[in-house]
């Protein structure tokens, strides 16, 4: 199996995350990161040995001026890779496609973009052998993977019929200090549904889905209250059985460990982890609750990492890796450490 040659363009929240994981897998090489500005991300990607590329030859003056060796611009990046990740700011991915496929590069977007910026809309559980060849992928956002990952597992079981979700969510990451609210609660946004039902169904688009989102400030997870109608009834310990032996998602009980809030669960991870990344969807254990063909639960998001796993899949699939869906989430959930339990 040849190896997949990889960059990255965005060094932020998403891309200095993907572009990690990409050195730890075995099929793929990082060939480099497209950095705008030489901050500390910058002297980081520098210190750990990561190729640093710049948008255009302007900004690289400003990076030797710090002492920060460039590569290259983004057109030679361009040049010397197989997949371009698009890690850029929300709406810079469809201003890049033109570059892209110029270039003749398959390409992975993130969630901030609209549908039609790629082939396709991508969620490993959910549609990854279907994805296979296609050239551009578009990851959904955080709280989508989560509402897909959960979804998609318990479709595969019993058939879901309907599904009805209210978001919580933060109201920035922690590096986002223009960002808020402070002291609110912000209807996000106050029309119905929210635009979380939309995503959702570029990839299931036959499913009955209505959401609602609320931001409030937090930084540190998202959080979803989610009810879904299966096609049949089903017994709690049946969901919980489920649950527990799915990829990607970690059962959590506050009886046994104390965690009742999105705080603890990151606490909890700065315990157990480098850093604090939950690329897992936590699913509250004691907030299952089944009456007859009705499921409802509490799930928690976290938004820096939870979309890494798919990326990395997502380029195995614009490339036809050979790999299956078992064989990436083997591939891709070991290398990256998820686990069934925070510790």
């Amino acid at each position: 199996m040849s190896t997949i040659r990889v960059g990255v363009n965005g060094f932020g929240t998403i891309g200095r995350r993907v572009a990690l994981a990409v050195t730890l897998q075995k099929d793929m090489r990082l060939v480099g990161v497209v950095k705008r500005t030489p901050d500390y991300a910058a002297l980081y990607a520098a210190s750990k040995g990561i190729p640093l590329y710049t948008p255009t030859s302007r900004e690289a003056e400003e990076f030797e001026k710090r002492g920060i060796k460039v590569a290259g611009t983004l057109r030679e990046l361009l040049s010397r890779v197989d997949v371009i990740v698009d890690a850029t700011p929300e709406g810079q991915g469809a201003k890049n496609k033109p570059l892209y496929r110029e270039a003749g590069v398959r390409q992975i977007y993130q969630g901030g973009e609209k549908p039609d910026v790629a082939d396709a809309s991508f969620s490993t559980l959910c549609n990854y052998e279907e994805s296979k060849g296609r050239g551009s992928l578009r990851v959904v956002s955080c709280n989508t993977t989560g509402l897909l990952r959960l979804i998609c597992t318990l479709n595969r079981e019993f058939g879901v019929e309907s599904v009805r979700a209210v978001l919580v969510r933060r109201g920035a990451d922690p590096k986002e200090v223009k960002k808020g609210p402070i002291d609110s609660i912000v209807l996000n946004p106050p029309s119905l549904p929210s635009h979380h039902a939309v995503d959702v169904k570029t990839v299931l688009p036959w499913l009955d889905i209505k959401t609602a989102a609320v931001a409030v400030p937090t930084t540190f997870m998202h959080m979803h209250h989610v009810t879904l109608r299966l096609a049949k009834a089903v017994e709690k310990r049946d969901v919980l059985e489920i649950l527990a032996s799915a990829p990607r998602i970690m059962l959590v009980s506050s009886g046994d460990t104390g965690i009742k809030s999105t705080s603890q669960l990151v606490d909890a991870a700065r315990l157990s982890r480098m850093g604090y990344d939950i690329p897992e969807l936590v699913v509250f254990e004691e907030s299952v609750a089944v009456d007859g063909n009705e499921v409802m639960l509490f799930q928690a998001v976290h938004q820096e990492s939870i979309v890494v796993p798919e990326n990395i899949d997502a380029i195995r699939a614009v490339t036809s890796s050979p790999l299956t869906l078992e064989e990436t989430l083997k591939a891709t959930d070991g290398s990256l450490g998820l686990r069934k339990t925070l510790w």
